[in-house]
């Protein structure tokens, strides 16, 4: 029986999963591949800690280079996060002949074309199941199972963070301030929250979504990207008083040579089944043009539901080794920039001031003749068309809330017009704008 060895670096919450299930599965994944998969180190700078499971001193290492310079070490799993060191271990391991798995959606997001051009030059494999949606299989659901679809939209509550506080704010009617304390209370987010409420962790995830999807790599500064800090839970109210839930997604499109990269809260129809993923949850639509829609489910974070991920392709790939077929050719779903390998056709990212959605506006106006006609007057100039508009009872400061939900509308043209009204005497506060998802699919589920 062929072995396969494997070094793991980081050793921490997510490692510790790992490193559990190696052992604990060994039989089972022995049984279940033909392969024995031999755990030979783990390295962290911290080997006093208690993980909760118990390895074999000899196992423990802090000397990163013991494994990429063993030549008995096949698959190097690089679990320690951020930017540096990752990326030189990673590089390295490749360069001396080591596949990779990786949960490093950061380091794959700002460096990923460096990081697949090598693999490719070196013919190894990079693998990143848990990089998005932690224990859902959704990178080998669009590499392998989707393979042969065109894909034309994804959508993604893809941060198990922000779907735990926008649910807790429309659940419980409380500000964003009480759900995120609530959040950190129960372990669900960092004590500094910034990468995960402000949208840029889904917008790590969603590169490496349509890097898969479109075959077009992208950069972070290319995805625009709005957080969940000035949701109010009166937005909240008033968009389920109209049939909508607000959820963060992450969206990429794909129409007349151009993709959409985008991160911002939603108003999602509550008939559509996004707008039942509720808590730590993620959730990930996919449409393709064989398979039709599509929606992946499940826990998109934690330690067991992440160690899944990193197992399963750490098994991939010890059966690549075992049958001596090489690797598949999957490294080119990140070809260099401005080139598409999917389909010779070169993918424009298209600009957010392009960008046609309808939108969801309150307004607070001083209750007064001719205001309304006013606000209205600017978005017809704007070529912003109303749909409906209802003024709310309450009051605060006067000035009372107008929610105006619009038909389709191209994004600069909303903002010119937003900036306008808000210039007006009888408009009290910066108004807000929340973008509408249609979805597909109908209402009944």
């Amino acid at each position: 029986m062929k072995k396969v060895n494997v070094g793991l670096i980081g050793f921490g919450t997510i490692g510790s999963g790992v490193v559990k299930v190696l052992q604990e599965r060994k039989s089972l994944l022995k049984d279940l591949t033909g392969v024995d998969i031999e755990l030979k180190y783990v390295c962290d700078k911290d080997l006093s800690s208690d993980r909760g499971v118990r390895v074999g001193r000899r196992l423990l290492i802090t000397d990163v280079d013991k494994i990429l310079k063993d030549p008995d070490i096949d698959i190097v799993v690089e679990l320690i996060g951020g930017i540096h060191p990752a990326k030189e271990i990673i590089l390295s391991a490749l360069k001396k002949g080591k596949d990779v798995v990786t949960a490093n959606k950061a380091l794959l997001a700002r460096e990923g074309d460096i990081i697949f051009d090598s693999a490719g030059k070196f013919k190894r494999e990079v693998r990143f199941e848990a990089s998005v949606g932690g224990g859902i299989p959704i990178i080998k659901a669009l590499r392998e199972g989707l393979v042969s679809n065109k894909i034309s939209e994804i959508y993604g509550i893809i941060n198990g963070t922000c779907n735990y506080i926008l649910s807790r704010m429309s659940d419980e009617r409380c500000d964003y301030k009480v759900a995120l304390k609530a959040a950190q209370k129960m372990g669900v987010a960092e004590a500094d929250p910034k990468l995960d409420v402000s949208g840029a962790d889904s917008a790590h995830k969603l590169i490496l979504l349509a890097g898969l999807s479109f075959g077009v790599f992208a950069k972070p500064e290319q995805v625009y990207c709005e957080g969940i800090l000035d949701i109010e839970p009166r937005d909240i109210a008033y968009a389920k008083e109209m049939g909508y839930a607000i959820k963060l997604l992450a969206i990429t499109k794909r129409s007349r040579g151009e993709i959409e990269l985008r991160v911002h809260p939603t108003l999602v129809p509550d008939w559509h089944l996004l707008a039942d993923v509720k808590g730590v949850y993620n959730a990930i639509y996919v449409k393709g043009d064989l398979v039709g829609e599509t929606l992946f489910y499940g826990e998109g974070a934690g330690k067991f539901p992440t160690a899944s991920a990193v197992v399963s392709d750490i098994v991939d790939l010890a059966g690549c080794h075992a049958r001596g077929s090489g690797h598949p050719v999957m490294d080119s779903c990140f070809p260099p920039s401005g080139t598409s390998r999917r389909n010779d056709i070169v993918l424009k990212i298209k600009k957010i001031g392009d960008i046609k959605t309808k939108y969801y506006i309150r307004f607070s106006a001083l209750d007064k003749p001719g205001v309304l006609a006013k606000i209205s007057g600017i978005l017809g100039k704007n070529d912003i068309s109303i749909a409906n508009v209802t003024q709310k009872e309450e009051r605060v400061a006067g000035a009372a809330p107008v929610v105006v939900m619009t038909h389709e509308a191209t994004e600069s043209k909303m903002r010119n017009a937003l900036r306008l009204i808000d210039r007006l005497p009888a408009i009290k506060r910066k108004s807000v704008a929340i973008r509408i998802e249609s979805l597909l699919g109908g209402p009944a589920k």
